[in-house]
């Protein structure tokens, strides 16, 4: 039987470094962060108890969703209790002694190189796919050769001792991945506590139209959905699943009335959790929106 641990403890997958482990210390600073080597090992040392939350990306504003979540989450018995965006910044890192005349060759994930192709190509550096950012890291440092170099994060370059050659490389500016917080029990916020999200999964009926009339609550209540994925299951290649989220509390009256409506042309709804907002959500708004005086096609 495990015991609560002394220290708060968050787990995250991958190795120590990875952008996984960065939102870690952005989040809970006071947390120990905690490797895992696979995101069923995250999510079963929070069922255990071994850690009080799992950090989980999952989505990316550039790569798209992580799609292993998505089949994760309806069977991991755990409840969302917060979000968090890290803005992703990939470094350029190499042993001391290294410099962009001597690396011939960068190892990272594959999406990473993706990332930084446009940098890459300058460079005319060739890219060599790794399990992970942080793992390349490890690599380069143990192999000690000055014409190898690993994209992953300054905290990767810090924790395996090399020099980042060329800060910030990734293509878009934006790259920004969205990382859910997991927890063993419901820690809902409450409706007084601000903005809100409400995460849920449901099944439609086998019915003409049930999706659009299951989701014609929410349009008809004012109620603004920020979210809708749609997955299959059971080796099928219908759209049987779908992860939603939305603004708002199911304490709110027009959430209510939605989620009836929703719950009446669907075999299954399940909430994941209603947490708080996180203010980059906020931020990305004013980001996008048009300049003052414009019709929002910059004239």
């Amino acid at each position: 039987m495990s015991t609560k641990p002394s220290v708060a403890r968050i787990a995250y997958q991958g190795e120590p470094g990875a952008n996984s482990h960065l939102a870690c210390t952005e989040a809970y600073p006071d947390h120990e962060a905690v490797a895992y080597p696979t995101f069923e090992d995250a999510l079963a040392a929070v069922k255990s108890g071994d850690v009080l939350y799992a950090m989980i990306p999952i989505e990316n504003s550039v790569a798209g969703r992580v799609a292993d979540i998505h089949h994760l989450l309806p069977n991991a018995n755990l409840y969302i209790v917060g979000e968090h965006f890290l803005r992703v910044r990939h470094q350029l890192m190499a042993v001391k002694g290294a410099s962009l005349d001597t690396i011939k060759r960068v190892l990272s994930h594959t999406q990473a190189l993706g990332q930084c192709r446009k940098t890459l190509r300058t460079l005319n550096l060739a890219p060599v796919p790794e399990a992970d950012t942080a793992g390349s890291a490890r690599l380069i440092a143990e192999q000690n050769d000055p014409s190898l170099a690993a994209i992953a994060s300054s905290l990767a370059a810090e924790i395996y001792g090399l020099e980042v050659l060329r800060a910030d490389i990734e293509d878009e500016a934006h790259n920004t991945t969205r990382f859910l917080i997991l927890a063993k029990d419901p820690d809902d916020a409450e409706p007084e506590d601000g903005p809100v999200i409400t995460t849920f999964l449901f099944r439609v009926r086998n019915v003409p139209a049930a999706l659009y009339k299951a989701l014609g609550g929410f349009a008809t209540n004012g109620v603004n959905m920020t979210k809708l994925e749609s997955y299959q299951l059971e080796g099928t290649f219908n759209a049987t699943m779908f992860h939603a989220d939305i603004e708002g509390h199911p304490a709110d009256r027009l959430v209510q009335l939605a989620l009836e409506e929703l719950s009446f042309f669907s075999s299954e709804v399940r909430l994941l959790g209603t947490y708080p907002a996180s203010p980059y959500r906020i931020e990305a708004a004013r980001a996008a929106a048009p300049p003052p005086g414009t019709n929002g096609n910059g004239r």
